[in-house]
């Protein structure tokens, strides 16, 4: 008999048999009949020209994304784990992770071109331009059918409405647009004096990856890096970041805040200069009212109501400044006569000559004095050379031979001291007063006993 299952029994064999052999998978497709609910749970679903997919993913896989923003036709690439909803019966994909339809060679693409334009240089901070503060020419380099140039628009004319706007049309989406972008930021730049253009805008609204790539293509890149004329790229929203981006002179989040960036508020201006005016106006108050004080008290003085009075007060000084230089000028007169009386006195009380004389008599005292302590030196010396050559005298050799004694030198020429240092057939030497003697040793003898001649 075959086996009956329930509706439930059959469902879970089904969801068991689906979870077990697909398990988690990419899926691509378009979204379609997409919501979100209050509990922040996005449903909707992936189709194709054949068939459709039942998705659904939860707030808390949607929050850990980079926030792709999910629309009814965009074309995304979906990962997650294939399931039953056994209330329904219904087969569905529970997305964990999405990106848009070729994101990852996209990305992949976008990572190596930046890291290759980074290393020649073009992401320096140092070549980043200031933008002028008072523009007169703007250059925005846009779709003219799209939003974003419109926005630009209408914030530029409400801020600055002297600014005067020029309109630069090329497609930023499709085959062939970068190129549009490219040529079009070359001949603004090649053009800007005839053109008058200060600042180039460069950007589009909002999209996917996709949508925005014609911004990250080499040749856009290099325009930019190469034009004459300060460049803000304005690319899609805030989370969007490009590689025309990262060369231009400055970056805004959105072509909105681009126009904002590059025109100096009106209603700023006209507060700044009435708060400005209003500081100067009190200052120019101060200053008068300063002034007036001066002048009152200028008129208050008694020698403006009586200019006589400061002639006379002036007159007055001068005569008091006359009076006391006079009287410093015969003090000073005294002062110098009464020194040049002390030094003639001096003078006359000493007497140079006798001072001379009384000198010259002392020096030559002193002369005796030396000679005389000059010649007891020398003749005190003298006596000590004579007694000190008498004394050596005696004490020498000669004395010593003139009295009868020998000196025996061995036949190295060295004095004889010791019976011991001589041997029979040594050749001696003997040196008396009167002359030598040369001899040989017939024997060495013991001690002997000399007897002194009368």
């Amino acid at each position: 008999m075959p086996t009956v299952y329930s509706v439930s029994e059959l469902t879970n064999a089904v969801r068991s048999l689906l979870e077990g052999h697909i398990g988690e998978v990419w899926v691509e497709g378009e979204i379609s009949n997409y919501r979100k609910q209050s509990s922040g749970h996005h449903y909707f679903t992936l189709k194709d020209d054949r068939s459709q997919l039942a998705c659904v993913m939860f707030a808390r896989s949607y929050g850990a994304q980079a926030k792709v923003r999910l629309s009814d036709g965009m074309q995304i690439q979906a990962y997650g784990s294939v399931t039953v909803y056994e209330a329904r019966g219904q087969y569905q994909l529970i997305v964990q992770l999405i990106q848009p339809k070729g994101q990852g060679l996209l990305q992949a693409k976008f990572e190596a071109l930046k890291r290759k334009l980074q290393a020649e240089g073009l992401f320096d901070q140092k070549r980043k331009r200031p933008l002028p503060k008072f523009p007169r020419r703007i250059a925005l380099v846009t779709s003219p059918t799209g939003a974003a140039l419109q926005d630009m628009l209408n914030i530029l004319q409400r801020r600055s409405p002297w600014l005067s706007i020029l309109v630069c049309p090329v497609r930023v989406q499709g085959d062939g647009a970068a190129l549009e972008i490219s040529e079009m930021i070359d001949y603004v730049s090649s053009h800007a004096d005839q053109l008058r253009a200060e600042v180039i805008i460069v950007g589009r609204g909002g999209g996917s990856l996709e949508d925005l790539w014609e911004f990250n293509e080499e040749s856009v890149a290099r325009s930019i890096y190469r034009s004459r004329v300060p460049v803000i790229s304005a690319v899609g929203h805030e989370i969007d970041y490009t590689i025309a981006d990262f060369v231009a002179d400055h970056r805004a989040p959105t072509p909105s805040a681009a126009a904002e960036l590059v025109a100096p508020d009106l209603l700023a201006l006209q507060a700044d200069l009435d708060s400005r005016r209003t500081a100067l106006d009190r200052l120019v108050r101060q200053a008068l009212e300063l002034r007036r004080l001066h002048l009152r008290r200028l008129a208050e003085a008694p020698w403006l109501r009586e200019p006589q009075r400061l002639v006379v007060e002036r007159q007055q000084r001068v005569d008091q400044l006359e009076m006391r230089l006079s009287e410093v000028w015969k003090h000073l007169l005294q002062q110098r006569r009464s020194q040049l009386e002390k030094f003639a006195a001096f003078l006359s009380a000493f007497r140079p000559e006798q001072w001379l004389q009384a000198k010259r008599g002392e020096l030559a005292s002193v002369e005796a004095r030396l000679k005389w302590i000059i010649t007891a030196k020398l003749d005190f010396h003298k006596n000590r050379v004579a007694e000190t050559s008498n004394f050596l005298r005696l004490l020498g050799p000669k004395q010593t031979l003139d009295r009868g004694y020998s000196i025996t030198l061995d036949p190295d020429g060295a004095v004889v001291r010791s019976l011991h240092a001589l041997k029979a057939g040594d050749r001696i030497q003997t040196i008396l007063a009167d002359g030598e003697v040369a001899s040989i040793v017939a024997e060495p003898k013991g001690p002997i006993t000399y007897t002194r001649a009368s």
